[in-house]
C-alpha cells in the first residue's frame, strides 16, 4: 500500500471517528483486516490514527494563527491539517516536504484549488515559523487540558480528585503507547516454555508484574505467533490480569463473571480454577456472550458457560447464596483506558459517569445476595473516576452491613503495588503513569 493511500485511509477513519462517533480501535482494526495491510503499513496507519485523536487539542492549538481567519473549515480538511501537523512534528522518519506534498494533492482530489492553497499556506507556516508556546497559556489546568488533549471538565474533575500533578501525569500518560500484553494460556503450555518460544523466534518479552501468566510483548508482532493463534496465548492488559490473580480463587468453585464480555477475565478465572469447577459468564448482549464462548473454545477451557441476560435480574435466574465469588466488572465510562481508545475522551460527557454510576448502583444491588456467605466478591472497573470506583464501593457498603472489604486483599496484592499511589482503604486505583498498564481499579468485598 503506497504512503499516500495509507494517508487517504487515515484522513477516512479519522473523518468517521470525530465527526461521526466511530469507535477507533474497531474501525481501525477491520480496515487492516479488510485492505489485509502488511505490519509496517498497519503500523503506520494506526500511529497517524491514533497519534492524531491523541494530541487532537493541541495540533489545534498549534495551527490557530494560521486558520484564525478562515470563516468555515470543513471537517474532513480540519482533519487532513491535524494528521499532517501531527506527522510534521511527532513523526521523524517522513520528511516535512513528503507530508505536505501529499496534503496537497488530498486537498486537490477532495476538494478544489482553493482548500489546497489553504492547506498549503497553513503546513508551509508551520514549518518555516513553527508553532505557538503552549507556555503562554497562564491558567495550569487549561495548559494541561490543552498540551495534553483532554477535555477540561475531565482535567478539572481529576484535579479535584488527585491534584494537578497527578492529573497532569496521568493525561501525559494516555498519549503514549500502551506496550502489548498477553496471558499464557499455563494449563496448556508451561509458562517458561512460552516465553522460550517467542525468544527463539526473536521476539522480547518481560515479565509481567502484576501476574505470573503475563508478559510483555517488547518487541514481535505475537498477533501472527502460532502460540497465540494455536490458543497458548491470549491478548490481556496487565491491570485487567490482576482481577483473576486477587480472586482467591481455587479449584472446584462455582463463579459469577457477571459483566463478562469479551472474556479476558472470564477464561482467567477457569485457568486459575484449573478448569475443574464452574464459571457462569453473562453479558448484555448476545453477541458479546458468544465472543465469551469463543474465546473459552480459543484457549481449550470447558468450565465456562456464558449466556446474554441482563445482571441486573439474575435473582431470577439463580437461587441465594448460589456462588463461591462473584466478579462485578462493571460497565464504566473507560476514563482508564484512552491510550488505546482515545476518542473515548472527545465522546464522553460528564454526565455520562453518573449515568453510568447508576447503573453500578443497580447491579451491587442486584448481584450481592447470590454470593455465599463467606464468599468473597471481586469489583472492578476501567475508569479512574473515584464517583465510578471509591465511592461507589463506600455507598454499597454503607447500604450492606454484611459486606466489608476483605483486608487480606491488600496482604496478597503484588509486592510491586507495596506503597502505589491509588491505595486507599476501599480498594485499588491503578494508574496508567504507574505501571505502563491501563487505568483499573478492583477491590475485593467478603460477605461476613
Amino acid at each position: 500500500m503506497t504512503k499516500y493511500a495509507i494517508r487517504e485511509t487515515a484522513l477516512e477513519l479519522l473523518t468517521r471517528i470525530g465527526d461521526q462517533g466511530g469507535f477507533s480501535h474497531v474501525l481501525l482494526d477491520r480496515e487492516i483486516t479488510k485492505q489485509n495491510l502488511s505490519r509496517q503499513d498497519g503500523g503506520l496507519l494506526t500511529e497517524i490514527v491514533y497519534g492524531t485523536l491523541q494530541r487532537r487539542d493541541l495540533i489545534d492549538y498549534y495551527i490557530q494563527p494560521y486558520i484564525a481567519k478562515q470563516k468555515k473549515i470543513k471537517p474532513w480538511v480540519r482533519w487532513l491539517l491535524y494528521m499532517s501537523v501531527y506527522q510534521m512534528i511527532f513523526l521523524e522518519r517522513v520528511p516535512d516536504h513528503a507530508i505536505i506534498h501529499e496534503a496537497v494533492e488530498i486537498s486537490k482530489k477532495r476538494g478544489h484549488k482553493g482548500i489546497s492553497s489553504f492547506m498549503n499556506g497553513v503546513l508551509r507556516n508551520v514549518q518555516r515559523k513553527g508553532t505557538q508556546d503552549i507556555e503562554k497559556i497562564e491558567d495550569p489546568m487549561e495548559r494541561v487540558a490543552i498540551e495534553t488533549s483532554h477535555p477540561r471538565w475531565l482535567v478539572n474533575r481529576w484535579v479535584d480528585q488527585y491534584g494537578l500533578e497527578t492529573t497532569k501525569d496521568m493525561c501525559g500518560a494516555n498519549n503514549h503507547h500502551l506496550p502489548m500484553s498477553v496471558r499464557v494460556q499455563t494449563l496448556r503450555i508451561d509458562f517458561q516454555e512460552a516465553i522460550n518460544r517467542l525468544e527463539e523466534d526473536g521476539f522480547k518479552v518481560e515479565k509481567s508484574v502484576l501476574s505470573p501468566q503475563g508478559l510483555v510483548i517488547t518487541e514481535g508482532a505475537v498477533l501472527k505467533h502460532p502460540l497465540f493463534l494455536e490458543g497458548y496465548l491470549t491478548i490481556q492488559d496487565q491491570s485487567s490480569m490482576l482481577v483473576a490473580e486477587m480472586m482467591d480463587l481455587s479449584e472446584g468453585m462455582t463463579v459469577l463473571d457477571a459483566c463478562s464480555a469479551p472474556g479476558g477475565k472470564t477464561t482467567h478465572i477457569a485457568e486459575k480454577i484449573a478448569d475443574k469447577g464452574q464459571v457462569i459468564a453473562y453479558d448484555l448482549h448476545e453477541k458479546k456472550a458468544k465472543l465469551v464462548n469463543n474465546k473459552a473454545e480459543q484457549l481449550q477451557l470447558t468450565s465456562i458457560t456464558a449466556g446474554q441476560a441482563d445482571s441486573r435480574n439474575l435473582k431470577d435466574m439463580h437461587e441465594a447464596e448460589s456462588f463461591d465469588r462473584i466478579l462485578l466488572d462493571a460497565p464504566c465510562s473507560g476514563l482508564g483506558v484512552l491510550r488505546g481508545k482515545p476518542d473515548i475522551k472527545y465522546h464522553k460527557k460528564e454526565e455520562d459517569i453518573f449515568a453510568l454510576r447508576k447503573i453500578q448502583d443497580e447491579l451491587f444491588e442486584a448481584i450481592a445476595p447470590l454470593l455465599n456467605s463467606g464468599g468473597k466478591m471481586v469489583y472492578s472497573t476501567c475508569t479512574v473516576d473515584r464517583h465510578e470506583n471509591e465511592e461507589a464501593v463506600k455507598n454499597f457498603l454503607s447500604n450492606h452491613p454484611g459486606f466489608s472489604v476483605d483486608q487480606t486483599f491488600f496482604n496478597e496484592l503484588p509486592s510491586s503495588l507495596e506503597g502505589a499511589l491509588g491505595l486507599s482503604e476501599f480498594g485499588l486505583q491503578l494508574f496508567p503513569q504507574e505501571w505502563d498498564t491501563d487505568g483499573f481499579f478492583l477491590t475485593r468485598l467478603v460477605k461476613q
